[in-house]
């Protein structure tokens, strides 16, 4: 039985640009299961439907179509049970400020029928590095302990499914560190996690398996060695101090001063650097890497360039 399962969910959302009585197609069949103990990454760019997915899954909103489950309960006809297997990490800093921290996570158990579970608690605050917030009130904390709070929140009643919305965007580097060593630990302690994030460099450590999702679709689905693997070559890089030219720049990833060019062998690398030395540019710090999970998505986005949002009318 899967942790998670999703079978051909599509959401549907009225269109305001659209033609009349026409609609905006979020999800479109997405059709994927995730295995008890895995981590699993679903990643996409803004508006793929990652978000979407992770709300019907929560069930805070209903599929247009489908069937979603969690450990097997139907996230609609089944919604408690559903819910006390899940424990979700919003994208959002909600939370209530009336209680200190210690008294949102004893009223978050008991939301969940969970009573007398103090040691679990003080293992949460201790693992997350809230020990010494403990009986601090929620608006005096900042956004990056607020970003632990919600974490200690989601955990609180042991869910065996943790779903993590952008957990670390925002957040300071040892927020990050903190973060990925406690859910790790628990991972391998059985628990399912899946994530989404736009760090992929997280996705490609910490998952086991990704699926990417464009306009509401799945588009890759493998694990990470896999993905990795199918990687269509290595990569140049190298920073210069000035602008590429056009003609250049359209095949390249600029970031800054740095470029990175696809490589299949070594006449692609000397082609290259022969271009920017006949620009009259210099090339400083040149390595070759091997491909990335960022390099694999980048290239996954661009072959299914042509997918749009559906529009249905």
């Amino acid at each position: 039985m899967p942790a998670i399962s999703f079978q051909s969910v599509s959401k549907s959302y009225p269109s305001p640009s659209g033609p009349q009585g026409g609609e905006f197609l979020a999800l479109d069949h997405v059709s994927l299961d995730i295995q008890a103990g895995e981590f699993f990454g679903l990643l996409g760019p803004n508006g793929a439907g990652k978000t979407t997915l992770i709300t019907i899954l929560a069930g805070l909103t209903k599929a247009s179509a489908g069937r979603v489950s969690v450990m097997g309960h139907d996230v609609q006809t089944d919604f408690a049970a559903a819910r006390r297997a899940l424990g979700v990490v919003p994208q959002e800093l909600v939370f209530d400020p009336f209680f200190n921290v210690r008294e949102a996570l004893r009223f978050q158990s008991g939301y969940f029928g969970v009573r007398h579970n103090d040691a679990w608690i003080d293992e949460l605050l201790d693992s997350l590095g809230l020990t010494d917030k403990a009986h601090a009130n929620m608006r005096a904390l900042s956004g990056g302990m607020k970003r632990r709070v919600l974490v200690a929140l989601a955990l609180v009643h042991k869910p065996p499914v943790i779903v993590l919305d952008e957990p670390t965007a925002g957040v300071d580097v040892e927020l990050r560190q903190t973060l990925w060593h406690f859910i790790a630990k628990l991972n391998k302690q059985g628990h399912t996690v899946l994530l989404t994030t736009h760090y992929l460099e997280e996705a490609e450590a910490l998952c086991g398996r990704i699926a990417m999702l464009k306009t509401g679709k799945v588009v890759a689905l493998d694990s990470t060695s896999a993905l990795l693997k199918a990687a269509s070559s290595n990569v140049l890089r190298f920073k210069i101090d000035s602008d590429l030219p056009p003609a250049l720049a359209a095949g390249a990833r600029v970031t800054g001063r740095v470029v990175q060019f696809p490589a299949q062998d070594a006449l692609a690398v000397e082609r290259y650097l022969a271009a920017v030395r006949e620009a009259g540019l210099v090339a400083h710090d040149i390595e070759i890497r091997r491909a990335d999970l960022e390099d694999v998505f980048l290239d996954v986005m661009k072959q299914h360039a042509g997918s749009t949002a559906g529009s249905l009318s």
